[in-house]
């Protein structure tokens, strides 16, 4: 007798056994598995790979309960109440998943209620559902606030039995995460012994994810773990094109027809790129090659609601032979009939990559297949490093951080929105959430007042005042216009910004007329007197004015601060060290392309390669100009943020710098004064000008006068409900919110530099756009571990960030004529004197 067949034959009641029989299949160990948890009352984590049944798995002990529910209940009314939550970090996911999950209710005949929730849901049906809520509700994160923030949650979740967090490791470290995360918090109340399920695919710390299941109470608490059987290894290579790798770009011009005939050649395929512009340029180049006139779509984050869906649907139909894609595919809408994944660019992190794979053929016991198409040479190292991470089966670790204080305050006024609260109750509630485990009372109590007063220097004025507290102590909503308006605006998405570029005089920097727009991140970057190249002009940065940035044309012919126009993601720090590990060992190097090898070996004639634990510098002259090349290979925002630093320190000390340049690997300083003199001198120390005191009054000084600052407030200040983006009735336009913080923002820098949203503005930037903490740890690696090598002429490393100099953004073939050109007379340069043989290939 088979014990496993009486297992299942008692985890897994008719009609689910029969259906399970109809369609030739058997479930999997980690589906019954979660049943028997389920059943045990236990709260789990299950990782398991693409194509494994994991969402089936996360609904099986539901499906069986409601069953068993719809049974008992025979003629009896049906009970009010909902049974069970899945939340999705996608909109479109959650419609997948619930399209996926009526065919087997459908198919079994169960009494069962699926229906979504999402901000493209009709209103009149949002209502209704919490009059008479569904059996089963799929919805977002931003759903749950507004739901647990109405006077009816009680009634809504009090027979809440459980939670399903699909693709959890997507939400976990973000602000979306931070305020589900106490969305949960507040359920558990609301439902007491509530299950919580998460479902991933791909995660670096589990036991992280683990304590998002169970409220933390002191000692830090998990759930239990489950992890199904490894599917078949992915089948992953890279293209070796047969045409010139460029030294730099982002593109992947070079490899157009090669990525064109691996189209044809499947049944369907998604290209994914890493932004929405290199999207946009990428489908655009397709169909210019596309002889067979082939159905290839374009899905990104900023097309229309309607054309994504129509998308999608096409994709579920099989009616396309291609997607090209950015990060909005990235997460599990099922999708069969993918048999090929392309990823054009380096993919930055090997948990990325390894979550785009699984977008291929979701079948457990066949391998997905994809490609990686490096735009350049250095992606060339990135994509060799991520394929052995992915064959090694390592991922990026995990970002260490805490939960939001903006994010907070936007729930305690939601709190009081759906009823008054007592503090000592809320800060007990809020701090059972993992993100806000480590809370303080007294971070706690600045939130609060925050939200009753707007803070010290702000609670004399009356709008701030959003919640009261009444004579037993506990607070209430203002009045119903402020809940009103809390609903209008929840949620920790801040779209990005765009700032208008009016070119001004500049004696007196008004009047003039709009040349364009640029986005808001790129101008937080500049300091007043910095020049960029824009509409084909130089221009010299005055200020930002309101939602403008204010600039006057320049003589000067080397921009100070070029345009970037590199990939959106950062590249991990995992990453960047197995790329630092492949420099350093060149018996590794028989794995590349031979031009890649050809180029390495050619960097060692000519200078050496960077070690993996120290740090290689440069110096050399070129133009009239010299330059100072560091490889801290810690991706673009450490270096951005290290070249604002070092900049500014070789300015005090004389040295005349006029700007610098960063990519993911390397980071350019240029001006007038030799630096190679100044260090053979003595003048210039490197331990001292790389120590890490920069990141004390250096950054601070620098913090007070950049714009960066402000417009972190500006989000912060949004989330955090200070500053309305939408009143009933009306929305707020972009200068409006801008106007609004920036004056909130220097009233609260001059009267209260502790505010709860100037810390939490910090925070963002240390995080995010500063990257505070890897830089640090980057300049702790190094210390006592500078190599310097002064050149006579630039290096055949140096020249893909030497090409970002003075680089404009110029759409289509202009562009890259543009960047052909500077790159030969660079290669010219960096081969020059050594014997044509070597560089045949170059």
């Amino acid at each position: 007798m088979d014990p496993h067949r009486d297992d299942e034959t008692a985890l897994l009641p008719e009609p689910f056994a029969g259906w399970f029989a109809s369609r030739g299949w058997a479930p999997r160990a980690h589906q019954l598995e979660l049943i028997a948890k389920a059943r045990l009352g236990r709260s789990t984590l299950l990782i398991a790979p693409t194509g494994a049944g994991k969402t089936l798995a996360g609904f099986l002990p539901s499906l069986i309960e409601l069953a068993a529910r719809a049974q008992r209940r025979s003629n009896s009314p049906r009970p009010p109440g909902l049974h069970t939550l899945y939340i999705s970090p996608l909109k479109a996911l959650a419609v997948d998943v619930a399209r996926n999950l009526e065919r087997p209710a459908a198919e079994m005949g169960l009494p069962i209620r699926i229906e979504t929730r999402t901000g493209d849901t009709p209103a009149s049906r949002r209502q209704r559902q919490r009059r008479d809520p569904p059996d089963i509700l799929l919805t977002t994160p931003e759903q749950i606030a507004l739901l647990i923030a109405s006077g009816d949650a009680a009634h809504l979740f009090g027979d809440l039995r459980r939670i399903v967090l699909d693709e959890l490791h997507a939400l976990a470290g973000s602000k979306r995460g931070d305020l589900l995360s106490l969305g949960l918090a507040r359920l558990r109340q609301l439902a007491p012994g509530v299950q919580t399920v998460g479902l991933s695919a791909t995660v670096a710390d589990p036991d992280t994810l683990r304590r998002w299941l169970v409220p933390q109470t002191g000692e830090p608490e998990m759930g239990d773990l489950v992890i199904a059987e490894a599917g078949a290894a992915p089948e992953l290579s890279m293209l070796e094109s047969v045409a010139h790798v460029p030294w730099a770009g982002h593109t992947a011009r070079h490899s157009l027809k090669e990525i064109y005939a691996l189209i044809v050649a499947n049944t369907t395929t998604l290209v994914f790129v890493n932004t929405r512009m290199q999207a946009e340029l990428l489908f655009q180049e397709l169909w210019r090659v596309n002889d067979a006139n082939l159905p290839i779509a374009l899905h990104h984050g900023s097309l229309d609601v309607s054309q994504r869906r129509r998308v999608e649907a096409a994709m579920g139909e099989g009616k396309l032979k291609a997607v090209v894609c950015t990060s909005s595919l990235d997460l599990g809408i099922d999708w069969g009939a993918v048999d090929l994944v392309v990823n054009v660019g380096a993919p930055k992190g090997s948990s990325r990559l390894m979550q785009r794979i699984g977008r291929a053929n979701h079948r457990l016991d066949e391998p997905s297949r994809a490609v990686l198409v490096p735009a350049n040479r250095f992606e060339v190292l990135e994509c060799r490093a991520a394929l052995e991470a992915v064959r090694a089966g390592a991922q990026d670790g995990a970002v260490e951080r805490r939960g939001a204080l903006d994010v907070l305050a936007q729930h305690v006024l939601g709190m009081a929105c759906a009823e008054p609260f007592a503090v000592d109750d809320l800060y007990a509630e809020v701090t059972s959430a993992e993100p806000y485990a480590g809370l303080t009372r007294a971070d706690f109590d600045d939130v609060v007042d925050f939200v009753a007063t707007g803070g010290y220097a702000l609670r004399a004025y009356e709008r701030f005042a959003r919640i009261r507290p009444r004579k037993d102590g506990r607070w209430r909503v203002a009045n119903p216009q402020v809940a009103q308006q809390y609903r209008l605006n929840v949620g920790t998405i801040v779209e990005s910004s765009m700032l208008k570029v009016r070119l001004t005089s500049a004696k007196s920097r008004f009047g003039g007329r709009v040349l364009g727009e640029v986005e808001e991140y790129f101008v937080e970057m500049l300091s007043p007197g910095d020049t960029f190249v824009f509409a084909g002009e130089v221009l010299h940065y005055l200020a930002i004015v309101d939602d403008e940035v204010r600039v006057a044309r320049t003589s000067a012919t080397d921009p100070k601060v070029p345009s970037y126009a590199g990939g959106k993601f950062p590249l991990s720090t995992f990453l960047a060290s197995g790329v630092r590990a492949l420099l350093a060992d060149p018996a590794r190097w028989a794995s590349l392309p031979g031009q890649v090898h050809d180029w390495l070996d050619l960097q060692k004639l000519r200078s050496r390669l960077p070690g993996r634990d120290d740090l290689l510098i440069e110096t050399f002259p070129r133009g009239g100009r010299h330059y100072l090349v560091a490889y801290p290979f810690e991706g673009r925002l450490a270096h951005q943020t290290l070249g604002m630093l070092l900049t500014r320190r070789l300015d005090r000390a004389g040295l005349n710098p006029l700007g610098f340049m960063a990519n993911d690997y390397a980071l350019a300083i240029y001006g007038v004064s030799d630096l190679s003199l100044a260090i053979a001198q003595g003048r210039l120390d490197l331990d001292a000008l790389f120590d890490a005191d920069m990141l004390g009054d250096d950054l601070e000084a620098w913090l007070d006068e950049s714009a960066l600052m402000k417009r972190t407030f500006r989000q912060c200040a949004v989330i955090a409900g200070l500053i309305e983006r939408r009143f009933p009735g009306k929305e707020k336009n972009a200068r409006q919110v801008t106007m609004s913080t920036d004056l909130v923002y220097d009233v609260l820098r001059r009267h209260e530099p502790g505010h709860v949203l100037l810390r939490a503005a910090r925070a963002d930037a240390a995080t995010g756009l500063l990257d505070i903490r890897r830089l640090s740890d980057m300049l702790v690696r190094i210390s006592g571990r500078i190599e310097h090598i002064a050149l006579r002429r630039v290096s055949p490393l140096a020249v893909p960030v030497m090409l970002e100099i003075g680089r404009e953004r110029v759409a289509g073939n202009a562009s890259e004529a543009l960047l052909a050109e500077a790159e030969e007379e660079l290669i010219r340069e960096a081969t020059r004197d050594v014997d044509d043989g070597s560089c045949r290939a170059l």
